[in-house]
């Protein structure tokens, strides 16, 4: 065994000057290597010796100590604010997790349970911490109140926004989407499509119905010979408005919904009244919801929602630093997934 082998330090114990003896370079040279500082013109044997040193000895730099140094925490605070964690959170949350990861950040994760006096607290906790960054996310599109103190660091939107764009938003593209999924209907020769749609306050139904709309116009179709019945995003309401287009006669030949959650009620009338999916009625979701869309019977054709997609978006602008705080609305593509609950239509459209 060498002697520098005799010498050197518990791993998990090791110095920063430790590591510039085994790589036979100066204590600033680590830091330089380190802290990818630059205008420092560093060859890549040396780093290569440092990062080797660095490995071997198990060290790791006092975070808390470089903060202080460089002004910043590397640290994002993740702010959630919607009464629990659901499904579409937890893709965000992943997505930007993901992308901190590979920019040195960490994520600071809190959840406001819709309470903006529990924002404005969180918020305030978050920065008294140092955190440099703020993300904050909603799980259904919508305006909401950032805590004033937020300002103080730069903040990004996820699938939510603020009166006047005050602050930079990464929304989902629902008017595309709505467009997209009536277009690969409309492709697969559907010229009778009605559309049950979700809450009709809500931002997102608006914007789909929007998108729904152009795509029949854009197809040379009046979208008032279209039926469109609002609903409210839940599976009851989905079963209840599909029962009345089977009340209503002959049925079109594809059923847009709000939602899967829609879609699966949609489903289960259907089922109930003998028609058949895709053979005899077409239905399209929205949001390809895990562990539904896909898992059902027939698998449901559906738009999906890119909450991972907008998660990491905030997260690398943040990283980036100068856009961050631009305001205004970045809108992010959700693609449609076609599955079996789709086909081309067996009968001609109505007249």
């Amino acid at each position: 065994m060498s002697t520098h082998e005799d010498h050197r330090p518990n791993a998990g114990r090791a110095r920063r000057t430790d590591v510039a003896r085994l790589a036979g370079v100066s204590p600033a040279t680590v830091s330089f290597v380190l802290n990818k500082t630059a205008g420092q013109t560093i060859s890549d044997e040396t780093r290569r010796r440092v990062l080797r040193a660095v490995d071997e000895l198990g060290y790791r730099p006092n975070r808390a100590a470089q903060g202080l140094r460089q002004g910043r925490s590397a640290t994002i605070g993740f702010v959630s604010h919607d009464s629990d964690f659901g499904v579409f959170a937890a893709a965000a949350i992943k997505g930007a997790h993901e992308a901190s990861i590979r920019h040195g950040n960490l994520l600071l994760l809190v959840n406001t349970g819709g309470s903006n006096s529990q924002a404005a607290q969180l918020v305030g906790e978050l920065l008294d911490r140092q955190t440099d960054a703020l993300i904050f996310a909603a799980a259904g599109t919508r305006s909401v109140v950032v805590p004033e103190s937020a300002e103080k660091v730069p903040t990004i939107l996820v699938n939510c926004y603020v009166t006047g764009d005050a602050l930079p938003s990464v929304l989902p593209d629902e008017a595309r989407g709505g467009r997209e999924a009536t277009q690969a209907l409309l492709d697969l020769g559907h010229r009778d499509i009605a559309y049950l749609t979700g809450t009709v306050s809500s931002w997102a139904t608006k914007a789909r119905l929007r998108g729904f709309r152009e795509a029949l116009s854009g197809a040379g179709l009046d979208p008032r010979d279209h039926t469109v019945l609002p609903g409210n995003y839940h599976a009851d309401s989905g079963y209840e408005l599909a029962r009345t287009l089977l009340r209503r006669g002959p049925l079109p030949t594809a059923i847009m919904c709000g939602n899967d959650r829609m879609a699966f009620g949609a489903l289960l009338a259907l089922l109930e009244a003998g028609v058949r999916v895709p053979e005899d009625v077409s239905v399209m979701g929205y949001d390809d919801q895990f562990q539904l869309a896909a898992e059902i019977h027939p698998a449901l054709s559906t738009v999906r929602l890119p909450y991972a997609a907008m998660g990491r978006m905030a997260a690398e602008r943040l990283a980036d630093g100068g856009p961050a705080v631009r305001p205004g609305r970045t809108l992010v593509h959700c693609p449609v997934v076609m599955r079996d609950s789709t086909a081309a239509p067996a009968r001609p459209a109505r007249g």
